[in-house]
């Protein structure tokens, strides 16, 4: 009897083996999906007198270039912000001036590897104000290059008195 187990314990392992052996490999995932897709927000654009600029944009993460600051990438990946490129609020500010036909200016700071908007539409902080971001009626925890937005977020840019 316990020569008929062994037996039978050794053709079960050969027999496991050799399935295993020969079975297909098995698929690895695919790569990740890019998530710079673009997607669909609402900007607004308040100054010290009122809005500036109110609008549905399509936008994703890109390269953005300011006369003070110069060419810079603006797609969450910024500070390690985000492992991929991501729609930002920066970059909706950016695809919105260049589609709307206004401008916009911002200081790049290498430290914080992002831009400070500066001025939009001629309206600059001056030294008394700064322009805040808020996505949702939030102000963002970090730059505007490094935020992630999604389709349908409300971008508010806001000339904000210290």
């Amino acid at each position: 009897m316990h020569l008929t187990s062994a037996r039978r314990t050794l053709v079960v392992t050969a027999a496991l083996g050799l399935a295993l052996a020969s079975a297909p490999a098995v698929a690895q995932p695919q790569a990740k999906a890019s998530t710079n897709a673009a997607v669909k927000v609402s900007l607004t654009v308040k100054g010290p007198d009122g809005r500036l600029f109110k609008g549905k944009i399509k936008t994703k993460g890109h390269d953005v270039t300011t006369a003070t600051g110069g060419t810079h990438r603006c797609d969450g990946t910024n500070g390690g912000a985000n492992p991929s490129a991501v729609p930002t609020p920066t970059a909706a500010l950016d695809d919105a001036a260049r589609k709307r036909h206004f401008t916009w200016d911002g200081t790049w700071y290498a430290s914080f590897d992002d831009f400070s908007v500066d001025t939009i539409k001629n309206v600059s902080g001056g030294g008394v104000a700064y322009w805040n971001i808020a996505v949702n009626g939030t102000s963002i925890p970090v730059g505007g290059c490094q935020f992630k937005l999604n389709a349908g977020d409300k971008v508010a840019f806001t000339w904000t008195a210290f």
